[in-house]
């Protein structure tokens, strides 16, 4: 938009003297106005929607309306084909990992975190439909997984394999893990049929306590885009039901919050359990695909307990969206609810701790709705099940993924109803922070605001740099260039005049110098003699606040009282002491968790 307004504003048409004075004026008022550029994601986003809508559709009615559809009635009446069905399929799980990829461990809702973080967003193509194909077995078999995690890595892989694709549109660098993230909503948000669950799940996946603010504009349309593009193929119709509560009492707000307290405990065990398995799967020697078979036989375990002890149609394998409705239609007994309950947890670790494709999003949403009913008929002796079970449903996926926001948006959009808001927010909020930093993600991090906030109490000659590469002011331009600044990865240096400091140059000011007069002008000439000085005590977040304030410097010198200098601060300094930082909290959890 703004070359569009530069080429406009400077045709013939405005080249009156008055005219160009006004729009001048104009041009500077619209540039400040599209100055961010998101014009661009009106095209971009569009298209990512439309190609994860329609790639999501496939999944959703090959996996939900054609494989599980026959399936499930089939483990119902024949209970011995659950242990066939599922340790066949993981098998064959197995063996498209560990023959068809290059790293059996990495996929779904995890890859992309890790490529957002780690890779710039990019995603690796060429193993990308096999990944699916491992999502389908893994899920259509009875695996307690759902379909959100091939869901994700398919918009996330469409948004990255897009940027290739239009990145002669304008498209930057960065772009890149944008795109990655706006797939990654148009996925949950098609899968879920809920556009506004899709966009702040994708938001808060990367990071525990923050959003990938960047990718919010382009998500909210790919998500709006994705959803049309299903429910235009498949229809409208919710996934889950509730019976409909249109109101809650002030007691029920206090029952919320100790619903959450329940749920936040029971998720600690559960996040620190199954990292725990998780780990020692991949670390483990054996064969993907024996793995894989100890995983499908572990879930079909769980699931034939429980049919055999309850016969009825529920079942706690499989992507399970029939589970959540007959959870939400009626009331159950809280003994058939609290083993539903375990058994679901037990095949989930089983299911996707061995090494399964997919996520747990529906598996903890369903858990968490059990425990909600239970604890509705057994603790608070309410006939409002339901409102209990969306409490437990936000709670579980609070305190299981990190993710608050989502858990109550996803309850308000499925249930249509403001009754369910506000004791699920309470319920979220507890659960959250009673649930400190587990999380079932291993590759969630603390956003770098969080880590900057570990530094405080820090002062400069904590990270300072203390050898420092300067030069005189008497050296000429050519001596600096051919001496200094073409041996050292610096891009700017302090001067010295004899022994006192006089100041900075960059390698930019060398652009202000024709070559050949490289030998005539000083060093000293083109020195910035204002420089920023601090002292060796001054607190490292003041230091920061200096080195990212507009039009700031790029340099801090760090001098004595009496003007000697002791050393210099950059921007790099810091982020090297945050990442240390943010390593050294990784294994303080790390620690947590083991002694746990």
């Amino acid at each position: 938009m703004p070359r569009i307004l530069d080429r406009l504003l400077n045709s013939k048409i405005f080249s009156h003297r008055l005219l160009r004075k006004y729009t001048a004026l104009v041009h500077e008022d619209l540039t400040a106005t599209y100055s961010r550029d998101i014009q661009k994601w009106l095209l971009v986003a569009p298209i990512i929607g439309v190609f994860t809508g329609l790639m999501i559709t496939v999944i959703a009615v090959l996996v939900l309306d054609i494989i599980w559809a026959a399936l499930l009635p089939y483990y119902l009446a024949h209970h011995w084909a659950i242990v066939v069905g599922l340790v066949s399929g993981f098998v064959l799980t197995g063996l498209i990992m560990q023959f068809c990829t290059t790293d059996p461990d990495e996929h779904s809702t995890e890859e992309i975190v890790r490529s957002y973080h780690n890779h710039q967003g990019f995603i690796q193509l060429q193993p990308f439909w096999w990944k699916l194909v491992a999502a389908v077995t893994t899920v259509g078999s009875g695996g307690s997984a759902a379909l959100e995690g091939p869901s994700i890595y398919s918009g996330g892989a469409i948004g990255s394999w897009l940027w290739t694709k239009l990145r002669r549109f304008g498209l930057e660098a960065r772009d890149r893990r944008i795109m990655l993230i706006s797939g990654a909503a148009a996925g949950m948000a098609a899968v879920f049929r809920a556009p506004l669950t899709g966009l702040v799940f994708a938001l808060e996946m990367p990071y525990k306590d923050d959003l990938a603010h960047e990718a919010l504009i382009p998500s909210l349309i790919s998500s709006v885009v994705a959803y049309a593009t299903l429910v235009a193929i498949v229809g409208a119709e919710p996934l889950f039901g509730f019976v409909g509560t249109t109101g809650f009492k002030a007691s029920d707000l206090a029952w919320s919050a100790l619903l959450g307290l329940i749920i936040g405990l029971i998720a600690i065990v559960f996040d620190i359990t199954f990292r725990r398995v998780r780990v020692a799967f991949v670390t483990s020697r054996i064969p993907h695909t024996l793995k894989l078979a100890i995983g499908g036989l572990g879930t079909a375990l769980c699931g034939l307990t429980f049919i055999s002890a309850y016969r009825i149609p529920l079942i706690p394998i499989g992507p399970n969206y029939e589970a959540v409705r007959f959870v939400l239609s009626k009331p159950l007994p809280t003994d058939m609810l609290l083993t539903f309950a375990g058994l679901k947890l037990l095949a989930t670790i089983f299911s996707l701790g061995c090494g399964g494709v997919s996520a747990m999003f529906v598996p903890l949403l369903l858990v968490g709705g059990s425990i909600g009913s239970a604890f509705a008929q057994s603790v608070v002796h309410t006939p409002t099940f339901d409102l209990y079970a969306a409490v437990g449903m936000a709670a579980f996926i609070a305190a299981g993924y990190k993710a608050p926001l989502t858990a109550v948006v996803f309850v308000a959009e499925t249930t249509g109803g403001h009754s369910y808001i506000i004791p699920s927010l309470i319920g979220a909020a507890v659960a959250y922070a009673v649930s400190g930093e587990a999380s079932v993600s291993g590759d969630q991090h603390i956003h770098e605001t969080r880590r900057l906030a570990e530094l405080s109490g820090m002062m400069v000659r904590d990270v300072m740099q203390q050898r420092v590469i300067s030069l005189q002011a008497s050296a000429t331009i050519r001596e600096f260039a051919l001496s200094v600044a073409a041996h050292h990865r610096h891009t700017i240096f302090p001067v010295y005049e004899l022994d006192r400091i006089a100041g900075t140059i960059s390698l930019a000011d060398l652009s202000r110098i024709e070559p050949e007069k490289w030998e005539q002008v000083s060093v000293g000439e083109l020195t910035n003699r204002d420089p920023t000085y601090v002292t060796a005590d001054t607190d490292l977040g003041e230091a920061l606040r200096l080195l990212v304030q507009e039009h700031g410097t790029q340099m801090l010198l760090v001098t004595e009282d009496h003007g000697t200098l002791e050393g210099i601060l950059t921007k790099t300094d810091i982020l090297r002491a945050v990442k240390i930082a943010g390593t050294q909290h990784q294994e303080r959890g790390k620690s947590d968790v083991d002694s746990a």
